[in-house]
């Protein structure tokens, strides 16, 4: 007999707060299958930006892809907070997730036609159908959960207003240029700080560490994934075959240091308080799009090497080298906290090594440059920790 798609799921339950410290908190499968939908847009807008780049719009295509992938990120992020306090996985909820995935789709179908038009139309219908699915869960809790009843209307008053706002954008001369943008963009970061005001929401530190994780490790996959890619281009053209294996070559080395720095910390430390899990959440804007701006970059330098497009080799390689070192010092911002008592050494490495990452923009082989620079990084706070160890 066949089993229902609905076995390991209800029709319904009520939408009350998980507790912060459930044992063996873990992603759902649900959860997972929204991380590889949005990794979608983030492939599309990361493979929008490297075509503004390497047509010579390198500040056009920064300032758009900047823009759609603030849709990307705080679409996601939302979500992810709201499932660490409600996940019910009854019918109502996987429906209107689904609803979201949809919504997250329409944003990577427009997200080549915002950075080389600035046309949003597709990208903010798309936006404003995840969130006001996000508005209905937020109406759910606020129905069952009286506890935290205020904060719930908050969040779905505000999400409300401000995808009102968003529409109306679109009707404005030029969609109402940056100010217009930025204008709502605060709004949308000023929400969560009010509603949490209220009655904060409970958020589990264990399960919101690993999801940031997983998205982390996706999107590093995209900079794998463009590396192979730049090692078959040159294998199927047969051009400047070795520039393009030390691009490789330095990618690779990049992506694991970069992979390494980031899951050397234990995060769940650094999520002790409702501030801090704040400035961990938007904070990761800059981790997750300059990971993904690492793959662009790399078929950016590929493409300069075999075809030696409009680009400088100082500008390919800044388009390596600037989100490696913002990657790293975010990072490095984000955990220095967490430690109790950082050494003075220990804590310099980081700032260091984004700075020598930054000063190869400047040499003949930066991205294999950038890649040893970065292990190096990992190798001396590997002593740095043995030597701590060792002191204490």
């Amino acid at each position: 007999m066949n089993q229902s798609p609905y076995a390991h799921s209800a029709w319904y339950r009520p939408m009350l707060a998980r507790h912060a410290g459930e044992d063996h908190r873990t992603a759902s499968a649900l959860e997972l299958f929204f991380d590889l939908c949005f990794v979608a847009a983030v492939a599309q807008a990361s493979s929008a930006f490297e075509h503004e780049v390497a047509a010579g719009r390198s500040l056009h295509g920064l300032l758009g892809y900047a823009l759609v992938f603030f849709a990307i990120w705080w679409a996601w992020m939302n979500f992810t907070w709201f499932a660490s306090a409600y996940d019910t996985d009854d019918v109502p909820y996987r429906l209107l997730t689904l609803v979201q995935i949809t919504g997250a789709l329409f944003v990577a179908a427009g997200a080549a036609e915002a950075l080389e038009h600035g046309d949003f139309t597709v990208i903010t219908w798309g936006y404003v159908v995840m969130r006001l699915a996000m508005v209905t869960q937020w109406l759910r809790a606020a129905y069952t959960d009286r506890e935290r009843r205020r904060s719930a209307l908050r969040y779905a008053l505000g999400i409300f207003v401000l995808q009102m706002g968003w529409l109306v954008r679109l009707f404005l001369p030029h969609d109402g240029g940056i100010a217009s943008f930025a204008l709502l963009a605060l709004g949308e970061l000023a929400v969560p700080v009010w509603a949490e005001r209220a009655v904060g929401t409970t958020w589990h530190p264990q399960h919101i560490a690993e999801r940031y994780g997983l998205f982390t490790l996706i999107v590093l996959g995209e900079s794998i994934m463009a590396a192979s890619l730049a090692v078959r281009t040159a294998l199927d053209t047969h051009k400047e075959l070795g520039p393009v294996l030390a691009i490789a070559l330095g990618g690779l080395l990049t992506v694991f240091a970069l992979w390494w720095l980031y899951f050397a910390q234990d995060a769940p430390r650094r999520l002790r308080t409702q501030s801090t899990a704040m400035l961990w959440g938007y904070g990761h804007y800059v981790v997750f799009a300059a990971a993904a701006a690492v793959g662009a970059a790399l078929a950016v330098n590929v493409a300069h090497v075999t075809d030696h497009g409009v680009l400088t080799d100082v500008q390919a390689a800044a388009t390596y080298t600037v989100p490696v070192a913002l990657f790293i010092v975010c990072v490095w911002l984000l955990h220095r906290r967490a430690a109790a008592r950082p050494s003075a050494r220990a804590d310099v490495l980081s700032p260091v090594a984004a700075l020598a990452v930054l000063a190869t923009t400047f040499t003949t082989f930066a991205v294999l440059c950038t890649g040893v620079i970065a292990s190096l990084l990992i190798g001396a706070h590997l002593v740095a920790a043995r030597r701590a160890t060792h002191e204490s």
